[in-house]
């Protein structure tokens, strides 16, 4: 199986770097020319994933005239249709694309590729580029693989069995379930790491970021029920269905399931505290935040179904203003937003 990587940030980067080293052949695609030059000379350098490690792999600044059974679509979302177009000529008959980004972009590559060669992976594991070439795991983890359209996919079974190298990778059946309940917590994560300016671990000690973390997302999951999405657990641990606020919760304090509640965010903060938010990265490189495909997403397909979303509409503005350079990342900032929404 050929594979070609669209992308060749922190998530991308892994993902080259791990199915080279597994002897898969893959090439990577990227427009940094900074990245191109780091990896030709020293190749991926790996940390956080085992021992400290140099991973050669073809990294190139130009799509090589080939074709591919297999791409992996690894940059932002602001960037999906982008790369799926620049990669569309290069996709062998009856191979697929594979969506790796956060948010629901499977139906928007599906416009371009086809229903039946659109696949989702729901990342359950975290990357970071702190500089060209250098690449680090930030958290464990593997993948949930589905068909964007299950009535007229291919089977999954070797795609999963590639991705395997990166992580354990379930095939399931229910993809909309998996990226809902995924796109609640990237929104509530990124958002509050971009407004915060902080790692996840740090952010989550306050009781107020939690706070907010669980009214962004609440408002997801009574969207998502409204589009009548049967949400699932992510990475077999959090259950959406019980983390949302109930209505007693949203008014009261201090009560037994509230508590709980809080208590699995320190235990999410405990896990991913090294992960910092990619829309913060992508902010401070110039580039355009991808939270019109998280907190944005819910705020329209909200409106679609008469669902309100005052603290995700609050904190897509914040972070529009921080790429705006109106405001900066703190936790005033954060402090800030409650206010907003309160």
């Amino acid at each position: 199986m050929r594979l070609l990587v669209m992308g060749c940030g922190g998530i991308g980067g892994v993902t080259t770097a791990l199915l080279a080293e597994s002897g898969h052949d893959v090439t990577a695609y990227t427009t940094n020319a900074a990245i191109v030059a780091a990896t030709s000379a020293g190749g991926l350098h790996l940390r956080g994933d085992g021992t400290p490690r140099s991973i050669r792999a073809r990294v190139v600044e130009k799509l090589p005239d080939e074709r591919f059974d297999v791409v992996l679509l690894c940059t932002q979302p602001p960037q999906v249709e982008e790369a799926a177009r620049a990669a569309l000529p290069y996709l062998a008959e009856g191979g697929a694309m594979v969506c790796l980004q956060n948010g629901l972009c499977e139906s928007r590559v599906a416009a371009i590729v086809g229903e039946a060669r659109t696949v989702g992976a729901v990342v359950a594991w975290g990357a970071a580029m702190p500089e060209p070439g250098i690449y680090e795991r930030t958290a464990d983890g593997g993948f949930a693989l589905g068909a964007h359209d299950p009535t007229t996919a291919r089977p999954l079974d070797a795609i999963a069995r590639v991705l395997e190298v990166i992580g354990p990778t379930e095939v399931t059946q229910n993809l909309a379930g998996k990226r809902w309940s995924k796109l609640a917590i990237n929104a509530a994560i990124s958002a509050l790491g971009t407004i915060g300016g902080d790692r996840l671990g740090a952010l989550l000690q306050h009781r107020f970021v939690r706070r907010l973390g669980l009214e962004i997302m609440t408002e997801c999951v009574e969207v998502a029920r409204k589009h009548d999405v049967r949400l699932e657990k992510v990475a077999g641990t959090v259950d959406l269905d019980w983390l949302a606020l109930s209505e007693d919760e949203k008014v009261a304090s201090g009560s037994p399931s509230l508590v709980a509640k809080h208590a699995m965010l320190l235990a999410v903060g405990f896990r991913y505290r090294r992960m910092r938010s990619s829309m913060l990265a992508a902010i401070e490189r110039g580039r355009i935040p991808a939270v019109d495909f998280l907190n944005g997403e819910v705020c329209t397909r909200g409106r679609v179904v008469s669902v309100p979303t005052p603290v995700n509409d609050a904190a897509r503005a914040f972070v529009w203003s921080i790429a705006r350079g109106e405001r900066t990342s703190s936790l005033d900032s954060l402090r800030s937003l409650t206010s907003k929404t309160t």
